[in-house]
């Protein structure tokens, strides 16, 4: 399979080092807005072609392509990839509005053609090994999962420098950069909730540095705290009737503790993992296209739906409101 890339961030250059470990998956092209960051980065990453027209990528040879531009424009790109009948492997958050993920879906229906939501930390052994082990701890009660990290960008923000990840013009935020990571796990391992409710800390611009999501479900209530203001230290839980899930860290997973009530013993379930994470969805991606899979492709995106029409109702019901809404 020839893939092309559309941004030259470092989460890009992460994705073909880690496709790359794939013999059978190879570069073809490269698109940037910038004439000059696209030369340098198919230069640098081996890419046979370079481009700043997407129109022109998309008559190359690829049969897919990885998007990592800023969030406002995924739903744009992928709408447009799946036009010309490309696969899509798109970066989180794939939709920031219902109603996008709902065209999204319809027309890689359409077309006949797969789409999948990066969520690098949903496909990790470690994952799975928390999905598996998580009937131990008997009835759901509680969680409480953090994504707590102070960004790189923030120290520019304060001094007036507004990146895309603090900007609501480029559908950017905590909820929607880091909070999706523990939100899409609580969708997958509980479905959908009831309702939400998000307590967001607004910066001078409106847009949310950091926030508290509670999110409802019939006998239980998960509690997800997500801040790029800030650096959490605390792990994440899960609580059950009978023991308790403790994770290091949403993404990546390198540490599960579960301790059983009454019992003072603690069992470490974690394995070791590839240090390239990406390659566990890289992998993912690849064999639902090899095996045609839509099933599988339909529930990634019902997944991915539900994170979009919650995400929606949690920054609308606080005036956070992104640009073609």
């Amino acid at each position: 399979m020839k893939f092309s890339t559309i941004g030259t961030s470092w989460i890009t250059e992460k994705f073909i080092e880690s496709a790359k470990t794939f013999p059978d998956l190879e570069l073809e092209s490269v698109y940037s807005r910038n004439e000059e960051k696209a030369m340098a980065f198919a230069k640098v990453n081996g890419a046979k072609h370079w481009y700043t027209n997407l129109q022109e990528m998309l008559e190359d040879g690829a049969d897919f392509v990885y998007i990592a531009s800023p969030n406002i424009l995924h739903a744009e790109h992928v709408l447009t990839l799946l036009e010309k009948g490309k696969h899509v492997f798109c970066e989180k958050p794939l939709a920031y509005t219902e109603e996008q993920m709902k065209r999204i879906m319809a027309l890689a229906c359409d077309k006949q053609t797969f789409v999948l939501e990066g969520y690098r930390h949903l496909f990790s052994p470690n994952y799975q090994r928390l999905k598996d082990n998580l009937s131990k701890v008997g009835k759901i009660r509680s969680a409480l999962l953090q994504y707590i990290q102070y960004s790189s960008r923030y120290d520019a923000f304060k001094a007036g420098k507004i990146s895309n990840v603090f900007s609501k013009e480029f559908a950017g935020g905590a909820l929607m950069d880091l909070g999706v990571y523990p939100l899409s796990m609580t969708i997958d391992l509980f479905g959908e909730p009831t309702d939400v409710a998000y307590y967001p800390v607004l910066l001078n611009n409106g847009v949310d540095g950091s926030g508290t999501l509670i999110v409802s479900y019939p006998e239980f209530i998960v509690t997800i705290m997500t801040s790029k203001i800030a650096q959490g230290t605390i792990p994440s839980e899960i609580h059950g009737e009978d023991g308790t899930l403790t994770v290091d860290h949403i993404a990546p997973i390198e540490k599960i503790s579960l301790s059983k009530k009454g019992s003072k013993e603690i069992e470490e379930l974690a394995i070791d993992q590839n240090e390239l994470d990406m390659v566990y969805e890289i992998a993912a991606f690849k064999k639902m296209v090899e095996e045609n899979d839509t099933e599988l492709c339909q529930a990634y995106l019902e997944r991915s739906l539900q994170v979009a029409k919650w995400t929606e109702k949690a920054r609308l019901a606080n005036d956070i409101i992104f640009p073609n809404t």
